[in-house]
């Protein structure tokens, strides 16, 4: 370097620093990074697959888990439900021998209007009590005289001769009242009457 000032030479020493660094990176390195970003990346994308994958299948374990719960509780409820029902319809079976006695006891209505009237009006309020009880369970007494026969409903104990054709195959006697249940929409023979039948010979 020359110095323009007085024309003589400058002397450079060790101690001035004129080196410049070219501190950019190179090509190679460029394309090692970008190489290096996009395994990465590659690495991310394959992880973000199995999260979402695995996030999925959790998803579906949980709705059968839930849907297989839901059909559990449903099935205990049915049986619930029909556990009480039983236990109903053998404590309204329960009640029908008694209910029985005081139909009979009024049957032959003339023995009945000669019975003592306080004896009577006691006897008379303790059916209606008991006919109470057993209309709170939806049930109540089938009087089929007069009727077809149903075998479904009835049960025939005997048959009698009868004088015209139309009482053919009908309900005669009562010998033994029938009880239905009404619950909801369904009707539910408990016990079926046991009834006489005409039968009628030309």
């Amino acid at each position: 370097m020359v110095n323009k000032n007085n024309d003589e030479p400058t002397i450079l020493t060790d101690s001035d620093d004129l080196t410049y660094e070219d501190n950019s990176p190179s090509d190679t390195e460029i394309v090692d990074d970008e190489a290096t970003a996009a395994q990465k990346l590659k690495v991310l994308r394959t992880k973000l697959q199995e999260a979402t994958d695995k996030n999925r299948e959790l998803g579906e374990e949980v709705q059968r888990t839930k849907a297989d719960f839901l059909n559990a509780r449903k099935r205990l409820e049915e049986e619930q439900f029909r556990s009480r029902e039983r236990d109903t319809v053998k404590h309204i079976e329960k009640l029908l021998p008694l209910a029985d006695s005081f139909y009979l006891a009024q049957l032959d209505r003339a023995a009945w209007e000669k019975a003592d009237e306080k004896w009577r009006r006691g006897i008379e309020g303790i059916s209606n009590q008991l006919t109470s009880i057993l209309r709170s369970y939806g049930v109540s007494a089938v009087d089929p005289t007069g009727h077809p026969f149903d075998p479904l409903k009835h049960e025939a104990m005997s048959t009698v001769t009868v004088s015209t054709e139309a009482q053919h195959n009908q309900v005669i006697t009562v010998m033994q009242q029938g009880y239905i249940r009404v619950s909801g929409d369904t009707e539910e023979i408990i016990r079926p009457a046991r009834v006489t039948v005409g039968e009628y010979t030309a």
